[in-house]
């Protein structure tokens, strides 16, 4: 019979949890008062009972994210059952925030306090204070116009100036003044102008508030960095109110001369800091995944040539596309004794305040999107930061503490930056946007209140590109029940789209294992040390009709492999071993592909809940080609006589990429996914498909845009492609810091916000 403990050692036990959890709560009592925005909390609250709009200005760290939605809950702002919602541009904020003010409230997560965001809701009925991402607020919209069970709409993070951010902003001001003036009257018909719409069940939507009683709608605008006055006037002269930060002073040093590779530089900075300086975490700001996971290795490379003792490093990466729970890995404190470095994307700018940053080293770089409406191209190019954002990333050295800033260029560039960047709504494909405010009900898009209107030339074409997907009707009305379908999926329509299509061909199942594969970085790596390894081990899963079928082949291997180590392994770190040695002798980027697993499972949940079967094709790879053509038909590419390809929908000479299972066969016609710039124009992501398929596939309005575009392109068009760096966005810089091994790329459609992955798996050295 086994002893039980003593009593006493119980009770101890139990004593030293209480105190700890006492200590807890005290900590964090003392925090919370000791925040910036705490004395002004009673000032704050009638600020926004007396204005049914108000901008706060508060810099990151007073605290105007986690204490206001509290302040105005204890207000009794929630009155009759209603939310405080909070957007926020990125998951990682939605989530971090969230799990702290349940702590701060003294709740379970999910309770009083939560969070929403794609694929991930942790609300319930008694959920009164709501975080989540902007999209996934504009996504409610679509089923609630009113947005009725929101006292308050909290637009956080607003200077970043996201095209949801823009969206919703003027949906936001649409829904709030249909509140205020229709406040327990019936829906007139000026209301359902406001919404119209031909789709039944938006009808029934509607017809449902009329007898609702909805209290006007508190508008909130906070930001660490913005233009009060350009949101002032925007939102009708609202007031704007501003909140002391608490910043200490933070030593910003510049180099002496560019650096011709940033990523080197950044490197010996990291061990600079590490071997020379005092206690205090490292943040590194990088452009994206590729990056991040570059100089991970690299650091983990060089710190074991280090003395045992200089080796206590701990890396923690955190990019948007990372999953949720491996963000989280940012917000936990180093073992005593080790080094945080911690190499990020601009997620980290003003999204999120991570605690223990005292060094920040900034190359001055970051991932922006470009669009071409001539010819249809949507790009991600890395340009210089602004102003703004050096700056916010040079703050951040200094929210707990004096800490210092390594800008890796000359100070004599920082001047020639731009204040501000442009805002993503006038620099980005619109077809998804075109695509929400018509599933909302607004059909006149050029006549949106958007803050600042993209040019009439991208509007039209996103309308044309949506008509040829068959999302829009002739006369350019959301089409039932296609258009609706796409707007239900959480894709780029031209995926969405993809996944509809597939059900006529038999092959859901693979089209959404592509779609998946599509929307994370690239599958594969390689190391510089084993490239005829790294090769060999990919043409084991090589499909010689392309690359989509090859990430069929390697999906579906890690599949059956996960599942015979599931039966054989009933442990789960013994089983996540295996995995991981299995992905290490393949080559497999294993972050990529637990992603691209779990956005397959989270897919399938949106098209089992659409009603629409999930067919599988098997091994008639056929059916799945021609599904292939016809849903992107847009992205064509034909064999030229000197063994170049043209894009038909862009008319520009393009190459196979090295890293494609076709850069030796060179088929006929291919389809393809991304285009990539370095000093030529790559195409990426491809697979063999026949000419005559296109007639038969491709809808008929398709030979008409192709046709307007080559006219562009003949007029001068192709000259507004040509990529020129920093000087797109207004900079004079030269001789800026580059990689000279970082190519450009250029993503037709599904764009990731963190970019996309290059792997040099080709027979050949890198494009140059």
């Amino acid at each position: 019979m086994p002893s039980l403990p003593k009593t006493d050692e119980t009770f101890t036990t139990m004593d030293q949890k209480s105190r700890k959890l006492l200590e807890r709560k005290q900590n964090i009592a003392q925090q919370r008062k000791a925040l910036p925005i705490a004395s002004v909390e009673k000032r704050l609250v009638e600020e926004v009972k007396n204005n049914d709009v108000l901008i706060i200005v508060g810099e990151t760290g007073s605290g105007k994210t986690t204490q206001l939605p509290q302040f105005l809950f204890n207000a009794g702002l929630c009155h009759d059952g209603k939310v405080i919602g909070i957007t926020q541009p990125r998951r990682v904020a939605a989530v971090s925030v969230a799990k702290r003010v349940a702590e701060e409230c003294g709740v379970e997560l999910g309770q009083r306090v939560g969070y929403s965001i794609r694929f991930d809701d942790v609300t319930s009925n008694l959920t009164r204070i709501k975080y989540m991402t902007d999209g996934l607020l504009l996504r409610e919209a679509l089923l609630d116009p009113f947005l009725s069970k929101y006292c308050v709409i909290i637009v956080d993070e607003a200077h970043e100036r996201t095209v949801h951010t823009d969206v919703l902003l003027g949906l936001l001001k649409t829904v709030q003044s249909a509140r205020s003036q229709y406040v327990n009257k019936e829906l007139d018909h000026e209301k359902r102008s406001l919404y119209k719409s031909g789709n039944s069940d938006r009808e029934n939507r509607l017809k449902a508030c009329q007898g609702t009683k909805l209290p006007p709608l508190k508008l909130i605008i906070m930001s660490a960095s913005l233009d009060a006055s350009v949101f002032s006037k925007y939102l009708g002269g609202a007031k704007a109110v501003h909140v002391q930060g608490r910043q200490y002073p933070v030593d910003v040093l510049y180099t002496y001369h560019a650096e011709p590779d940033y990523l080197d530089a950044a490197l010996i900075t990291i061990f600079q800091v590490h071997l020379e300086e005092g206690p205090g975490d490292i943040l590194v700001f990088l452009t994206g995944q590729e990056e991040i996971e570059f100089v991970e290795r690299r650091i983990k490379e060089r710190a074991n040539q280090l003395p045992e003792e200089n080796r206590k490093l701990v890396i923690v990466p955190i990019y948007s596309s990372l999953p949720s729970e491996r963000q989280m890995k940012v917000f936990k404190p180093a073992p005593l004794g080790f080094r945080k470095v911690i190499l990020a994307t601009n997620i980290a700018e003003t999204s999120v305040t991570i605690p223990g940053i005292k060094f920040v080293i900034d190359p001055g770089l970051v991932k922006a999107r470009s669009y071409n409406p001539v010819t249809g191209v949507e790009s991600l190019i890395i340009i210089p930061t602004s102003k703004a954002q050096a700056l916010q990333r040079s703050g951040r050295a200094g929210r707990e503490g004096t800490g210092k800033c390594f800008r890796l260029y000359p100070e004599s560039e920082f001047a020639k930056l731009v204040d501000s960047t442009v805002p993503e709504i006038k620099r980005c494909n619109l077809s998804n946007v075109v695509l929400q405010l018509k599933a909302l009900g607004i059909d006149d898009i050029l006549g949106f209140d958007f803050m600042e209107k993209p040019s009439r030339m991208a509007i039209v074409r996103s309308l044309e590109q949506l008509f040829l997907l068959g999302a829009l009707t002739e006369d350019y009305k959301l089409s039932d029940p296609v258009g609706y379908q796409m707007s239900r999926l959480p894709l780029d329509p031209i995926y969405s789209k993809a996944l509809i299509l597939a059900g006529e061909y038999q092959c859901v199942e693979e089209m959404l294992i592509v779609v998946a594969m599509l929307s994370v970085e690239s599958i594969f790596y390689i190391p510089n040390d084993k490239l005829d390894e790294a090769r060999a081990a990919r043409k084991c899963f090589s499909s010689p009709e392309g690359d989509h079928i090859t990430m069929i082949n390697v999906y579906r291997a890690s599949k059956e492999v996960m599942e015979k180590i599931q039966v054989t392994n009933s442990q789960d770190k013994a089983a996540e071993k295996s995995i991981n040695k299995w992905c290490r002798d393949n080559f497999i980027n294993k972050r990529s592909l637990k992603h691209a697993r779990d956005i397959h499972s989270q897919i399938l949940g949106h098209i089992q809940q659409m009603g629409l079967s999930v067919t599988s094709c098997g091994d008639d790879m056929l059916q799945f080609r021609r599904c292939l053509a016809a849903s992107f038909f847009l992205n064509v590419a034909l064999k030229q006589p000197d063994g170049t390809y043209r894009a038909m929908a862009s008319a520009q000479i393009v190459r196979v990429h090295p890293s494609s299972v076709l850069f030796r066969t060179k088929p006929e016609c291919i389809i393809f996914n991304e285009l990539v710039r370095t000093n030529q124009i790559y195409v990426r992501n491809l697979t063999r498909i026949e000419p005559l398929w296109l007639p038969e596939l491709a809808p008929q309005g398709a030979g008409v845009l192709v046709a307007e575009r080559w006219s562009g392109v003949e007029q001068g068009g192709d000259d507004y492609t040509d990529v020129k760096g920093p000087n797109e966005y207004g900079s004079s810089i030269s001789g800026w810091p580059s990689r000279s091994s970082s190519p450009v790329c250029f993503p037709v459609y599904g764009l990731c916000e963190d970019g996309l992955c290059l792997s040099w798996l080709g027979d050949d050295s890198p494009p140059t």
